[in-house]
């Protein structure tokens, strides 16, 4: 059985075939163009997102040659858009899981919070779909119908009105005991539940669609992280994931029965197929590669090649501590007003300390998220699986095993999201005969083992926390 695997995210689209045994037969990839305003305004053009997909998957069918028998798609999860139901036609941009307008809704809740994580599993965040839903219908237009890009996607692949539980559940108005829209949930933020979509299983029948030539079911959906959690193969309560894309997405895998965080973590659901539910627990830095591009940007790096010669030229970070919340601070600190930081600036101080600095900024916030997780959890991360782009830099994931005092193993594939959802469209082709996930895992590319002392590492880790409190205070506390 051949996949087409499509990865809708946020600076691209990728696209590939896999067969049956896995292996990876075709590839393609279209860049999308995200735009982003000083008011905190992060916007992508539907249209835009559509014909990526579209291009993405019609190369890489024609790459890889073979007949393809069944379609997944992941999307970005939390990014939203106005469209009318009955053309198909965009009403508003979409606005981006980074945009940072609907602080405004969430502000105006804040008496709502703890109602809304007891029912939904979420912090009240405007990272979520639900306030930038709200925003919308506040700001833009109260016509049409306002969803994620995945309901739409589907739409104008297959006419089905419909979004899977993992990207609902990335919402704050799904009942995450029930996974079912929240009647509740919905009217905090003004929203009708009559203009959701159906909520879906992660497998199943969504539909059929002529987009990349040949008839194809589209049996496959997920959001891109929960996709990822599944594609490596972390299917047992405790085992976890990171992500290294735009920004840096933790996952750990709780079991079938959803356990609310004490810590400032988000519950979702991770994954829901015949035979199979699970849930897990999560946090986000917002920028990780996009930290990167920030110091390229700034003439600090010639380029994200050149990260680990420009940061081992020096011996340390010569003093300098980088908080790199240049998109505010999601897990577990949830301020979205915060803004980054540069600590420790001396005469000496040269633009390879500041590079050194920001990744171990980045690595240190993937730490923060991972003994929440521990703690919520009731003990310790055993290992921790990671994917995306800044695994190829060595510096990085060395450190992060040094903060995390537990071994990183590099995913093998860079696909891990798109072989997560090719996972589930088997399933979903499979129907009634399929019962629960089987996912094979490869030898992992890399493995980093703690080459620091605990002690050092806990004290590189206070230091960063001195350094997150100072900037949240100096940005009005968030």
């Amino acid at each position: 059985m051949n996949v087409l695997a499509i990865d809708q995210g946020t600076s691209g689209t990728k696209a590939l075939v896999t067969g049956t045994d896995g292996a990876v037969l075709g590839v393609a990839e279209c860049p999308v163009h995200p735009s982003a305003t000083g008011d905190g305004a992060v916007e992508q053009d539907p249209g835009e997102l559509l014909a990526s997909v579209i291009a993405a998957g019609r190369a890489a069918i024609a790459r890889a040659g073979v007949v393809v028998h069944t379609v997944g798609l992941a999307n970005q999860g939390e990014t939203v858009l106005v469209w009318d139901r009955a053309t198909g036609e965009p009403l508003t941009a979409a606005l981006s899981w980074q945009d940072r307008r609907a602080t405004s809704v969430t502000e105006g809740l804040e008496e709502q919070r703890d109602r809304l994580a007891e029912l939904t599993g979420l912090p009240l965040d405007p990272y979520f779909s639900a306030p930038k839903m709200a925003w919308l219908r506040r700001n833009r237009t109260t016509s049409g119908v306002v969803t994620t890009t995945d309901a739409w996607l589907v739409h104008a692949l297959t006419g089905r009105f419909v979004t899977d539980v993992t990207t609902a559940s990335r919402s704050m108005v799904l009942d995450l005991d029930r996974r079912a829209w929240s009647d509740e949930a919905v009217g905090i933020f003004g929203l009708d539940v009559a203009d959701l979509p159906e909520v879906v299983g992660c497998a199943g029948d969504f539909g059929t669609t002529s987009a990349f030539g040949p008839s194809l079911p589209l049996t496959g959906l997920a959001v891109d992280q929960q996709a990822a959690l599944v594609g490596e193969g972390c299917l047992t309560a405790g085992e976890a994931k990171c992500t290294y894309g735009t920004g840096a997405f933790l996952l750990v895998t709780t079991g079938a029965t959803p356990r609310r965080s004490a810590h400032g973590l988000s519950a979702s659901v991770a994954w829901d197929v015949p035979g199979s539910v699970a849930y897990c627990l999560d946090g986000q830095s917002y920028t990780a590669g996009a930290a990167v591009s920030w110091l390229t940007g700034m003439g600090l790096l010639r380029s994200a090649e050149d990260l680990d010669d420009v940061a081992t030229s020096v011996p340390d970070a010569g003093g300098v501590t980088v908080v790199p919340a240049l998109a505010g601070l999601g897990a577990p600190y949830w301020r979205p007003s915060a803004t980054g930081s540069i600590e420790g600036l001396g005469l000496h101080t040269t633009p390879a300390h500041v590079v050194r600095a920001t990744l171990e900024g980045l690595a240190a916030q993937v730490a923060v998220l991972a003994a929440a997780a521990a703690d919520d959890r009731g003990g310790p991360l055993l290992e921790l699986r990671v994917d995306g782009g800044l695994t190829r830099s060595a510096f990085l994931m060395q450190h992060q095993a040094d903060l995390l005092q537990v071994p990183v193993e590099v995913f093998a594939s860079p696909h891990a999201t798109a072989l997560g959802v090719a996972t589930l469209a088997r399933v979903g082709l499979a129907g009634s005969g399929a019962s629960g996930l089987e996912v094979s895992r490869p030898a992992p590319a890399a493995r980093y083992e703690p080459r620091m002392g605990a002690d050092r590492a806990a004290a590189l880790l206070d230091r960063f926390a001195g350094a997150a409190a100072r900037a949240i205070d100096a940005s009005g506390g968030g």
